[in-house]
């Protein structure tokens, strides 16, 4: 977690990011980067139709200027000897950061969320899902400022596959970074019941193959994937949840990115989150 990029608005939850961003860097010894993307819609003149409308230079300038003097009043009060720039794209907000991520070897990702819902949540937390979806390295949404000695309960939701090394090798640095318990987590639903002694021979089988130390497993029965997690993580007080997730949709009771958006929308604590890669 050397190279940290903290997509940035300005906002609350931009600036709850960039704290939490601070605490990791300062125990990793990294960098951050702050990323403001200013996006311009086309426009096009109402009497010549599809005619094109240049912004004046006089606008994207002020835009600039706003844009850093915004990140001077967020770091003003950071603690001294992090390394933190500010880096001004103009573009597609998605587009922009999977670019960024891939030019500056970004090691992680820090978001803020609303917590919201309703219109709130479709603006606000598109940007957050699209990017849990498409980032191919891990994302921390923070929906409040948490203090990184704090995270000592790591919850992991999971469908017990047996090829997800990817995101198990990540999740062991994470666990280690943070000195945390693993709390692995079977939500038993309808949709996808399995009976409990084959639930339980799945967990050891599960723990066993990815060497897992300092964990403890549990089976909860609900109606779904999200709603139980979500009830776990509150009744038994967990800080973290992490989850793996794949970009498609309809295969085998893996969590895809529909369940992890509606957790990270709707959940009260920070989750972090890694794409699988797409099988051969």
């Amino acid at each position: 977690m050397k190279k940290i990029l903290v997509p940035c608005d300005f906002s609350q939850p931009a600036r709850n990011a960039l704290l939490v961003a601070t605490e990791i860097a300062a125990k990793s010894k990294g960098e951050i980067i702050v990323l403001h993307v200013i996006y311009l819609p086309a426009l096009t003149d109402p009497y010549y139709g599809s005619t094109p409308i240049s912004y004046s230079s006089g606008l994207i300038s002020q835009m600039e200027a706003d844009a850093q003097a915004g990140f001077e009043r967020l770091t003003q009060n950071m603690p001294a000897g992090i390394p933190v720039k500010l880096q001004i794209e103009m573009g597609s907000v998605l587009e922009t950061i999977k670019q960024t991520i891939h030019d500056q070897s970004i090691d992680l990702v820090v978001m803020g969320t609303s917590g919201s819902s309703g219109l709130a949540e479709m603006l606000v937390g598109s940007v957050t899902e699209k990017v849990v979806r498409h980032s191919p390295v891990p994302v921390l949404c923070v929906p409040k400022a948490v203090a990184l000695a704090s995270l000592k309960n790591i919850l992991v939701p999971t469908a017990l596959l047996l090829n997800e090394s990817d995101f198990i090798k990540k999740l062991k640095a994470l666990q280690n970074f943070v000195g945390a318990t693993l709390h692995i987590l079977y939500v038993n639903t309808p949709a996808h019941f399995r009976r409990d002694a084959e639930i339980k021979e799945a967990l050891a089988e599960f723990i066993k193959n990815y060497h897992l130390e300092n964990c403890k497993t549990y089976i909860k029965n609900h109606y779904t994937e999200e709603e139980g997690i979500i009830d776990f993580a509150e009744r038994e007080k967990m800080d973290l949840v992490a989850m793996a997730t794949h970009a498609r949709k309809g295969l085998s009771h893996v969590f895809n990115t529909s369940i992890t958006e509606d957790v990270v929308n709707h959940i009260a604590y920070p989750v972090w989150t890694y794409t699988l890669k797409p099988q051969a």
